[in-house]
């Protein structure tokens, strides 16, 4: 297991603003990141991001766009809504492209897409693999469907009907609020982990830190040094109401931190003594 360093997405930032009723800026929540001891952050490289996180002396770890991939590939309006994006990503240092895959029907009610729709969603991120690769960047795609079925078929319109070039940014919190197995996912498709969005679940309900829930972080971790990753360790802490968050999202993410910190060290130690 070769980590990159320590990363966040922008989107627990934002909501956990939502939650206090405060107005932090972009500016602000990017320092945080900084004094929570992260090194870098998922966000779309624009010249203002960019230079925020250089005043922070923070990297940029990635980029996020979704899209309709089960529509007709000129629905997508690439050229326009995803390879700007993936340019800055390139010209500021970054390497993981994170697709999502919007929703049949929409986020408020989403509905199961067709055998025939995900196969096209495959192909149109075959496609959009191609254009990145030459870039130097790797498009994982990331699951965030929130029921079994409509999981297990963006998961396969990933491993039966796209390229070897399209990977995976396994989302442990979503895959468990789908009634998916993460760690299965890791193992099944080891080949296929470019990237994850870490967070751990009571159910449906979002924990404060990686570490408290149902989801065994520590085997997770342990998984991910079986199947030899390397890439970045990316946070998505959500903090909601029924979340009943404790600590500040800087706490959340220093003793997020520092657990897997802590677990990488035991896997390591353990790995020498075996050799031994």
């Amino acid at each position: 297991m070769k980590i990159h360093g320590f990363s966040s997405n922008m989107f627990g930032w934002y909501t956990r603003n939502e939650l206090d009723g405060k107005d932090r800026s972009l500016e602000q929540m990017i320092y945080d990141c900084a004094q929570a001891g992260l090194d870098a952050v998922e966000i779309d490289a624009t010249p203002e991001t960019v230079s925020i996180l250089k005043a922070n002396q923070l990297q940029l770890s990635s980029s996020y766009a979704g899209g309709h991939f089960h529509k007709p590939w000129a629905a997508l309006e690439v050229d326009q809504n995803i390879m700007p994006m993936a340019h800055r990503l390139k010209s500021s240092g970054g390497k993981d492209f994170i697709v999502n895959a919007d929703p049949k029907g929409g986020w408020s009610s989403p509905l199961p897409k067709t055998e025939d729709e995900l196969k096209m969603q495959g192909e149109n991120l075959a496609r959009l693999g191609d254009l990145i690769q030459p870039l130097g960047l790797r498009l994982c795609f990331h699951n965030h469907a929130d029921t079994q079925d409509m999981a297990e078929g963006d998961m396969r319109s990933v491993v039966e009907y796209s390229s070897p070039l399209v990977g995976l940014c396994i989302d442990t919190g979503w895959a468990h609020a789908a009634g998916c197995d993460p760690i299965a996912w890791a193992k099944q498709y080891s080949n296929r982990v470019f990237a994850v969005h870490l967070r751990n679940q009571l159910g449906s309900v979002p924990t404060e830190n990686v570490f408290d829930g149902e989801i065994d972080m520590a085997e997770f971790m342990e998984t991910l040094n079986e199947i030899h990753y390397e890439g970045w360790l990316t946070f998505e802490l959500w903090h909601r109401k029924d979340t009943n968050p404790q600590l500040t999202m800087i706490e959340a993410v220093k003793e997020s931190i520092t657990y897997l910190k802590n677990s990488i060290s035991s896997i390591q130690s353990n790995t020498l003594k075996s050799t031994l």
